[in-house]
């Protein structure tokens, strides 16, 4: 089938009386990248939390979302898994092509997540595939059966359907980004000990994530404090290696245009790595109480500015405190809770007499 399972239910134990007579809650999550890719790891890691409570799990990698006849190819594909796997539940794990291609290849209930560059679009895309992305998404909302936003930001982009839409920020993996010891992970890395190391993601998208801006910062912080190593996130990184980074690193930079909720920057806290940042998505929220870090202008001298500082002070953060409120066990639980509305809607609207359109308030 080209998808990863996570078999559980079978394994895991339910203390539940009524957990033990039901059958476990089976869902399948569609993710809009080839198996193996190293974007958006975060869902296998919250995946994981989530059969530990009993739910069975199974991934769908969706190869294509732009050549038609590979998504044709990939939309089949995608019906005959979800007709061999039977879940109760599927789960859209982006917008646009993805949340359109899985609300179109069931009637089972759908839990669509946006995350942010669904609905605000891509800077680096052409002209009319970004507009037309953030089109897909919209339609896709009108047939979930529910919604996860991973900010509030992102909650306000939707057009419709805001009533069934639940916040709930991207989980952090606290077991696997923990504090380690700064000279360790420079030993693994093979960096210096006295180098000053600031950190950033550019994922694949270095337009958005505006790289330009973040090199423009480097220069100005270099006037300030000497030569910086600057490390550069591109998503070609094996996820298992960025724990170390961080904890090796001195500053995480992010100098985004738009974001929904940006994993990176809840993964650094929950390495106590310092973080200087402009104000996108819900960094404004997560980053409250966190020192050292720092939120700024979109200006390379006042980012250069702050980043200097944090290499001056060669401090570690306060944030893993806060990241434990949003690690994967918690949030686990809160999406299981949306599986759940889910259901109920849709057990609702069988046994309802009169099936009424749905309010796109």
């Amino acid at each position: 089938m080209g998808s990863a399972t996570f078999r559980c239910g079978s394994t895991c134990k339910i203390e539940s009386a009524e957990r033990e007579i039901l059958p476990p809650l089976r869902v399948l999550s569609v993710v809009p990248y080839a198996k193996g890719s190293a974007s958006m790891p975060f869902v296998e890691r919250q995946n994981a939390p989530i059969c530990a409570a009993g739910v069975v799990t199974e991934t769908f990698w969706l190869a294509s979302r732009t050549a038609p006849l590979t998504l044709m190819k990939e939309w089949r594909r995608l019906r005959r898994v979800i007709h061999l796997f039977r879940p109760d539940v599927v789960h859209a794990q982006f917008g646009t092509v993805t949340a359109l291609a899985t609300v179109i290849s069931t009637s089972l209930p759908v839990v669509v997540t946006y995350r942010g560059s669904d609905l605000n679009g891509w800077l680096s895309r052409s002209s009319w595939r970004s507009p037309l992305a953030r089109l897909l998404s919209q339609v896709a909302a009108l047939r979930a059966r529910q919604i996860i936003c991973v900010s509030q930001e992102v909650k306000n982009r939707l057009w419709w359907r805001k009533k069934i839409a639940t916040i709930i920020p991207t989980g952090v993996d606290t077991e696997a980004f923990s504090p380690q010891s700064k000279d360790d992970a420079r030993r693994k890395l093979g960096w210096g000990r006295d180098e000053r190391v600031v950190i950033f993601n550019a994922s694949r998208d270095p337009k958005t994530k505006r790289l330009d801006l973040a090199q423009a910062s480097i220069q100005a912080a270099e006037k300030l404090c000497g030569q910086i190593r600057f490390v550069v996130l591109d998503g070609h990184i094996a996820p298992d290696l960025v724990p170390t980074m961080m904890n090796a690193s001195d500053c995480l930079l992010l100098t985004s245009d738009r974001e929904g909720s940006p994993t990176v920057v809840q993964e650094a806290m929950a390495c106590d790595l310092p973080v200087v940042a402009v104000d996108v998505g819900d960094v404004w929220e997560r980053l409250r109480g966190i020192k050292p870090s720092k939120i700024v202008s979109r200006d390379p001298k006042a980012l250069g500015t702050a980043v200097a500082e944090m290499l001056s002070r060669r401090e570690r953060s306060n944030g893993r405190q806060s990241a434990e409120q949003i690690s994967t066990a918690r949030v686990a639980r809160e999406i299981i809770s949306v599986y759940g509305k889910a259901l109920a809607l849709q057990e609702q609207r069988k046994n309802s007499r009169f099936h009424g359109a749905d309010d796109l308030s």
